[in-house]
């Protein structure tokens, strides 16, 4: 019989895997993302926030929000910055593409997606339910998303939400929740159940996947893209042939990525 657990079953096997990977936010100076936080209900967001160079509360500016791995959760405010901070960090992007950047941090043993998988399979079998579910941290990024548009001067039509790994399933989850509020999404090494397509199809979405990865099989960005071309949804998909779960530095990697997701728009 088969027996279904929750996302922690996998954590030994990841945390073995993700130990293989460079910690990127060593040596590095990600102090300008400065730390906040929101609390809801008792539980609580920490999050890093990136400002353009010149914030003028008169011009509009684009949201991005990135979702962390399994590997980078905790109550530091800190590991979220580990993979995807520098890329936004570097001069000429600030320049060229001005936006507010926030990285929240899950809590440990928390998810920011539902899910549940099979022991009795490979490590990477996974379950994700078509149901939309109520999910602490999703209810949590949505007051923090509320937070910032009153704080801060926001385009709403050029939001964009990207992901890895367990970040990557919840890209996928937080538009499942909020269907209308990104124009652009990128999950990485991600997955979720095809059959919520049909809700998610008003973004424009990259998917990346290496096609050797053993923690989250690239079957699974490969089955939203097919679901989300059925859908009639803007996507396209990039998979890294020889390449593992760390598929994050090559999408990073992707000389055309900032350009696509920001040229989207809602209008």
């Amino acid at each position: 019989m088969m027996k279904k657990t929750k996302f922690n079953v996998l954590l030994p096997f990841l945390i073995l895997l993700l130990g293989m990977y460079p910690n990127n936010i060593a040596g590095q100076d990600l102090s300008e993302y400065k730390k906040d936080m929101v609390v809801h209900k008792g539980d609580t967001l920490p999050y890093r926030i990136l400002l353009p160079l010149y914030y003028n509360p008169n011009v509009k500016y684009p949201l991005v929000l990135f979702l962390h791995g399994s590997g980078e959760r905790g109550n530091d405010n800190n590991l979220q910055l580990t993979h995807g901070a520098d890329l936004f960090l570097q001069e000429s992007v600030r320049q060229e593409y001005p936006a507010v950047i926030v990285f929240p941090q899950l809590a440990k043993d928390h998810h920011w997606t539902y899910l549940v998988s099979d022991r009795e399979s490979s490590p990477g079998e996974l379950i994700y339910p078509a149901k939309k579910t109520k999910i602490k941290h999703q209810e949590l990024l949505k007051v923090l998303i509320k937070k910032l548009k009153k704080q801060l001067s926001l385009d709403s039509d050029r939001f964009y939400v990207g992901g890895l790994s367990l970040g990557g399933m919840g890209t996928f989850e937080i538009v499942n929740q909020n269907p209308k509020m990104f124009a652009a999404a990128f999950p990485i090494c991600g997955g979720a159940n095809p059959k919520i397509a049909q809700r998610i199809n008003k973004p424009s979405w990259w998917i990346f996947h290496g096609v050797d990865d053993v923690v989250v099989p690239a079957k699974f960005s490969q089955r939203m893209y097919d679901a989300l071309k059925q859908a009639g949804a803007d996507v396209k998909l990039s998979m890294y042939p020889g390449v593992n779960h760390d598929s994050w530095t090559n999408a990073f990697a992707e000389p055309d990525l900032l350009e696509w997701m920001f040229s989207k728009s809602l209008k």
